[in-house]
């Protein structure tokens, strides 16, 4: 379990998050929506450990962030940001490798070549390995970051969970894509991982999340699973007016904006 207690944080004056409380338990998806300014990105840097001078709790098993290395929690914890960049000229496989640092000191050994060869041909990538990543396209190298974070914490570790963050996961993926991305999200949250997102689309939310944090202002304004999103909710935190429509033939609700 992730426990976060009375988050608060402040640039200069501005209040960025603003008395958080939430918990997030392992095997499923959680998906954090809300407008640009909310405190989303903020809010997931604070949880997985880049961001430290906030006031209030981050509990990770009932042990606080602070109390891990930095080397334990990186083999257990996986970070995909917004917009990931490299300055030189790396392959794709050894980007993808990059999520093994945290497991060996100078070199790779056997095992963490076949995490990543696993993890490439999982994401249809194992094509691209001998290719300089900084020539990708966009979604290229989201798909490999997407690589590299898997990587990181594709083992399950001896005792507690995996944990697995993503922001804004699906910046220039085409449409099948994020299908797949979200796919084998949802798959690998189901095994012993706290995996949470940051999704623009509420479509995709309601599709694939098991639970969607609505945040507005700084504040967790929501928490739901998607067949309890209503139109207010959505009114109230995005200020649009949309339809939620049911279709007989799909497990999920579906936005219609109006």
């Amino acid at each position: 379990m992730l426990k976060v207690n009375n988050i608060h944080y402040s640039v200069g004056r501005k209040k960025i998050l603003n008395g958080v409380s939430t918990g997030f338990a392992p095997g499923l998806l959680h998906v954090i929506v809300g407008p640009n300014g909310s405190g989303k990105s903020t809010f997931l840097k604070i949880f997985s450990g880049d961001l430290h001078k906030y006031s209030g709790t981050v509990l990770y098993e009932d042990r606080t962030i602070a109390e891990f290395k930095k080397e334990d929690l990186a083999k257990r914890r996986s970070v995909m940001s917004q917009q990931p960049e490299l300055g030189f000229p790396l392959t794709v496989e050894e980007v993808v490798m990059m999520g093994r640092y945290p497991h060996f000191q100078f070199n790779p050994n056997k095992k963490d070549g076949v995490i990543c060869d696993e993890v490439m041909q999982r994401l249809k990538l194992s094509s691209f390995g001998e290719r300089n990543y900084l020539t990708l396209s966009g979604g290229e190298k989201q798909r490999v970051q997407f690589a590299r974070a898997l990587a990181q914490v594709w083992e399950n570790p001896s005792a507690g969970h995996r944990y697995l963050f993503l922001d804004e996961p699906l910046n220039n993926l085409d449409i099948n894509y994020q299908q797949e991305f979200l796919k084998l999200s949802n798959e690998f949250a189901k095994t012993n991982t706290i995996l949470i997102a940051i999704l623009h689309d509420i479509n995709l939310a309601l599709a694939y999340a098991d639970r969607i944090i609505f945040m507005k202002a700084g504040r967790i304004a929501y928490e739901t699973e998607p067949l309890g999103v209503t139109e207010a909710m959505i009114k109230e935190v995005f200020d649009v007016n949309v339809a939620i429509i049911r279709p007989a033939d799909v497990a999920h609700p579906v936005v219609i904006y109006q």
